[in-house]
């Protein structure tokens, strides 16, 4: 008898209680490669969202639903980062690449459920924008705090509901030929992918959900900007265009990046090409987007520089007497 039969006969033997995640490369020096560059794009993804989250809660000119919603956003951001990132630098310090079930099942809940809310908050924060541009002399009522406030754990409970049903079927999911994750970190498709019970409504679960919430999130996103574009396009002034045009490019860009990786996961190329290409997308999803976004929403916003600016010179002050 083959080894390799052997170790499926052991497998079935005894219920699984740990999983391998292989990681992205097996190469010791890209490996050290790889830690210096997730260790730096988390810490500025963390240093950049929590400056976000602070100026928007000290700053009196950011008590605005705009920021409101950017404070959900960046604290959103910290959160999914969280809780991929760091379970990997630590695989990678120690060389220790196995993981409990547990832990993986716990790190699938919360990956999917930031990553689903990220979706719905991006078609709240694009609905806000759309009452800025277009209803601007009703802006504050229509979007109040209690509004803001409702729009914010909708988000939450939308994607939790979302995510529940095949969740919990998963979790009955049973593993008899591999433990082996060929990723970075824990999720429902590579479980589905290595368990040996029938996966067929939960996959199928997991399709609808996934277009649910992408096709709903999206058509909302497109709609908003659809009707930004056209009030934009009568402002009889090209200052009033640019004006108007600044408020919603940041966003536009933060979406471009979401949902242009979303398509391109799910767009396969060749089959031995899509896991390596799906990794490099992910790493963009889970490291790189994070670390950028607080860039994005700062570069092109004078408020948030000026409040930065005025924190600076309050701690400068402040430390001086």
């Amino acid at each position: 008898m083959k080894i390799g039969q052997i170790q499926k006969l052991v497998m079935r033997n005894r219920t699984v209680t740990t999983f391998i995640l292989l990681g992205l490369t097996e190469d010791p020096q890209l490996q050290g490669l790889l830690f210096i560059f997730l260790f730096l794009t988390y810490l500025l993804s963390v240093t950049g969202n929590l400056t976000i989250i602070s100026l928007s809660l000290v700053d009196s000119h950011l008590k605005t639903p705009m920021y409101f919603f950017l404070q959900n956003f960046s604290f959103l951001e910290i959160s999914f980062t969280s809780a991929c990132i760091p379970r990997y630098l630590y695989n990678l310090t120690t060389g220790d690449k196995t993981i409990t079930y547990s832990a993986c099942a716990i790190q699938a809940f919360f990956t999917d459920l930031l990553g689903v809310t990220e979706f719905f908050l991006l078609a709240i924060m694009s609905y806000d924008r759309y009452v800025a541009v277009c209803k601007p002399l009703h802006y504050t009522t229509i979007m109040n705090n209690r509004v803001c406030k409702r729009l914010s754990f909708c988000c939450w409970m939308a994607s939790l509901l979302i995510i529940l049903p095949p969740f919990g079927l998963s979790q009955n999911l049973k593993f008899c030929d591999s433990n082996v994750i060929d990723s970075f970190l824990c999720d429902i498709s590579p479980f589905l992918k290595i368990s040996c019970s029938d996966t067929w409504v939960i996959e199928q679960m997991v399709i609808t959900c996934a277009v649910l919430t992408f096709i709903t999130t999206l058509l909302s996103v497109v709609l908003s900007y659809i009707y930004i574009i056209k009030t934009m396009l009568r402002f009889p002034s090209a200052q009033q265009r640019k004006k108007a045009f600044s408020t919603c490019s940041s966003h536009m860009i933060v979406i471009s990046i979401t949902y242009g990786s979303c398509i391109f996961i799910y767009v396969k190329p060749a089959a031995k090409e899509s896991v390596a290409i799906n990794k490099g997308v992910i790493v963009l999803t889970t490291s790189i987007a994070p670390m950028l976004n607080p860039f994005i929403y700062t570069l092109r916003n004078k408020q948030v520089k000026q409040a930065f600016s005025d924190s600076i010179k309050r701690i400068v002050l402040s430390s001086k007497k």
